[in-house]
C-alpha cells in the first residue's frame, strides 16, 4: 500500500505500507510486514521492519523487529524486542586515550590557566 495521505490502523494488516505522512497504529491494530513512513505512533502491535523519522511506541504499545529511526521514542509500558539503528546522527566524538600524548606547548597553557591540576 502506498499513500500520500495519514493513515490509522485499527484492524488486522498483512503487507507493506508506504506513506509521506503519518502511520498510526490504533489500540486494536496489529501489522505485519515493513512500514516506511515519516512519522509512526504505535498503540497497539507491529511485527516486521520500520524505517521513519520518528517512531513512537505509546503505553502498551509493541514493536518486534527492526526500526530504523532518527528518533525513537518508548513510552513506560511500551514494549519494543528487535533491532534499532539510528540513521541521519553524526557520530560521537572521539574520546582522547590515555595514551595519547598531548602537545608541551598546550599542556603548558593548560596548567599555567589552572584548568589541569598534574599529580
Amino acid at each position: 500500500m502506498t499513500l500520500a495521505c495519514n493513515l490509522y490502523v485499527d484492524g488486522e494488516f498483512e503487507g507493506t505500507i508506504n506513506s509521506s505522512k503519518e502511520v498510526n497504529i490504533g489500540k486494536s491494530g496489529h501489522i505485519k510486514g515493513d512500514i516506511s513512513t515519516t512519522r509512526l505512533v504505535v498503540q497497539g502491535y507491529v511485527e516486521g521492519s520500520i524505517s521513519a523519522a520518528r517512531v513512537e511506541i505509546k503505553a502498551h504499545g509493541r514493536v518486534s523487529g527492526s526500526i530504523e529511526s532518527g528518533e525513537l521514542v518508548i513510552e513506560a509500558k511500551g514494549i519494543f524486542e528487535g533491532e534499532s539503528i539510528v540513521k541521519d546522527v553524526t557520530a560521537a566524538p572521539k574520546k582522547a586515550s590515555h595514551n595519547e600524548s598531548i602537545p608541551a606547548d598546550t599542556l603548558k597553557s593548560l596548567i599555567n590557566d589552572n584548568e589541569v591540576k598534574v599529580s
